[in-house]
């Protein structure tokens, strides 16, 4: 993987511009499903980090606005994914950007259980890279039948697998875990009017979505909507696709 952040996009310039950060993993191996339920509905912008141990949240932001400003994107919706919703909030807060609407897929502002952020973080760099290899392995057998319903999403399973059982990734990983523990963006999220939608599966241990949901009703009055998909887990994108592309392209049209 390069060390610098990627972007690949998808769809003509005419349609409205939607832009994918991942989540913790950092790559678009797992967003096809999405990718393909969305379809020419919107033009899809889909980034991979590098694998920096160095940068801030706001060098993430500013590398990204860089990255888009080079291919003449200027303004458009973030679709930011767990881990992504901390790179959103920094662009939100620089105004540099033009964000038209965000949605959080299992994102939040500040994590609702930072001291299990913490304990993952150091089982993390505790846990040796060939038991890593192996869990990866493992998912693999899962992940076939979890998207036994999406074919892209099961045809990229094998380059996700690659690019995590790579000690540089691991390292990678555990710091951006680091990052997210020590993150507060509540003030940015209370203040901003910017609209904010989300999506989050209804079985999701890694963002408990009732604790973000209840914060963000609470204090956000930005927020438009807040939609479970009960039989999804938090990977939400690839788990329901369908029924999350159809949702952002409403939000889209309605904004």
């Amino acid at each position: 993987m390069p060390e610098e952040l990627q972007i690949r996009i998808q769809g003509d310039a005419s349609q409205p511009t939607l832009i994918y950060l991942p989540g913790l993993h950092g790559d678009w191996t797992l967003i096809p499903s999405f990718r393909r339920a969305l379809g020419n509905r919107a033009r899809f912008v889909e980034v991979t980090y590098p694998r920096t141990l160095t940068w801030s949240l706001e060098d993430y932001a500013a590398n990204l606005e860089a990255a888009l400003a080079q291919n003449g994107i200027t303004r458009g919706w973030i679709l930011a994914e767990s881990f992504g919703s901390q790179v959103l909030w920094p662009m939100v807060a620089r105004e540099k950007f033009q964000i038209q609407g965000i949605v959080l897929a299992g994102g939040f502002v500040k994590h609702p259980i930072r001291s299990a952020v913490r304990f993952a973080e150091k089982c993390g760099r505790g846990i040796p890279l060939r038991w890593l290899v192996f869990i990866m392995f493992s998912y693999a057998k899962i992940a076939r039948y979890r998207y036994r319903r999406s074919p892209e999403t099961q045809a990229s399973i094998q380059e996700f697998i690659a690019r995590r059982s790579v000690e540089p990734d691991r390292q990678a990983a555990v710091y951006r875990l680091r990052l997210i523990a020590g993150s507060d963006f509540r003030e940015v999220a209370k203040s901003t009017r910017i609209p904010i939608h989300a999506i989050t599966g209804g079985i999701d241990p890694i963002v408990p979505w009732f604790i973000v949901r209840s914060w963000l009703r609470r204090n956000c009055p930005a927020l438009r909507e807040y939609e479970i998909m009960w039989r999804a887990d938090h990977n939400v994108l690839s788990t329901a696709a369908n029924a999350s592309a159809d949702l952002v392209v409403r939000w889209m049209k309605q904004s």
